[in-house]
């Protein structure tokens, strides 16, 4: 674990085994300040709870269906069979209201999150009305769900996705920052939470896959002016990498296994945008993509 990487395990808290950047999280990290995320795998009728803090919130079923209490009024979140099934119900809570999570049947469930200072509405976002973005092209492409982007949802901070890369497909592609405020570029946080699994139909399921099998991806987080760091991560199901600033990507799926991430962000600056600035060593790859086809795997739906 380096200051910026927290495998699972690493960043267990109560019942949430990721609780990073929350007003209630016990493990502090020196200079994180605008983001949060917890995770919590949930048995069967088991349940979870947040208090009422000046935090605004995603709840993102990953696998498994929830219920979700907000100052007493219950909302359903359908859910998913796993993260690589498409778009889930999420809930978006505002700030400023205890919650409560509780599950029939078992699942885990995340909570993006954000230090706020004004209040919106609490907003059920269906999982049919998450806009459905196929980003790329050639193994370069990838799935984005934007339900919790500017577009899409009104907030007062957080910007929050989640990607999907096929097997052997590189995201976050090419690298790319916004850590500074100025013309064409925001200054904002980042969390990557990870899961990776075995992908369906690929040559190494069908050779046989060995039991005991380890689905990988990795991540790459390189400095962009004199702020030193240095991510070069192994990833799997349940792992946080965070980016304070620097050139970000590629997420990279290894042969063989498909990877997923939700993406939190959030800055100090005046606007709830995410403008970016490519690295300018790769950001020539953007203009490849207009001679290729999006990958045919894409879209993973239910």
């Amino acid at each position: 674990m380096t200051d910026w990487v927290y495998p699972l395990g690493s960043a267990e808290d109560g019942d949430w085994q990721v609780s990073l950047g929350a007003h209630d999280s016990s493990l502090a990290v020196e200079g994180w300040a605008h983001t949060g995320l917890k995770v919590a795998e949930l048995a069967p009728g088991a349940s979870v709870s947040l208090d009422a803090a000046h935090e605004e919130r995603i709840i993102v079923p990953l696998e498994g269906a929830f219920e979700v209490t907000v100052d007493g009024e219950s909302h359903s979140l359908r859910g998913r069979a796993s993260v690589f099934a498409g778009p889930s119900d999420v809930l978006y809570t505002g700030m400023g209201h205890a919650v409560e999570i509780r599950t029939r049947d078992g699942g885990r469930v995340a909570v993006a999150l954000a230090p706020a200072k004004a209040s919106y509405p609490t907003r059920l976002v269906r999982a049919e009305e998450t806009p459905v973005e196929l980003r790329g092209a050639g193994s370069c492409s990838r799935q984005v769900h934007n339900f919790g982007t500017p577009a899409a949802l009104e907030a007062d901070r957080f910007i929050v996705c989640e990607v999907i890369t096929p097997a052997g497909n590189w995201s976050s592609y090419p690298p790319h920052k916004h850590d500074e405020e100025k013309e064409g570029e925001t200054s904002l946080e980042e969390i990557y939470y990870f899961e990776t699994r075995l992908a369906p139909g690929s040559p190494v399921e069908a050779a046989g896959a060995p039991a005991g099998q380890d689905p990988v991806g990795y991540a790459r987080v390189y400095a962009s002016d004199t702020r030193p760091i240095d991510v070069n991560a192994e990833v799997r199901t349940g792992d946080v990498v965070l980016v304070p600033y620097g050139w970000h990507g590629p997420a990279m799926a290894a042969p063989g296994y498909d990877l997923y991430y939700l993406n939190v962000m959030a800055g100090a600056g005046r606007v709830r945008e995410w403008l970016i600035s490519d690295d300018p060593h790769h950001g020539w790859i953007r203009s490849t993509w207009d001679s290729q086809q999006v990958d045919p795997r894409l879209p993973f739906t239910a």
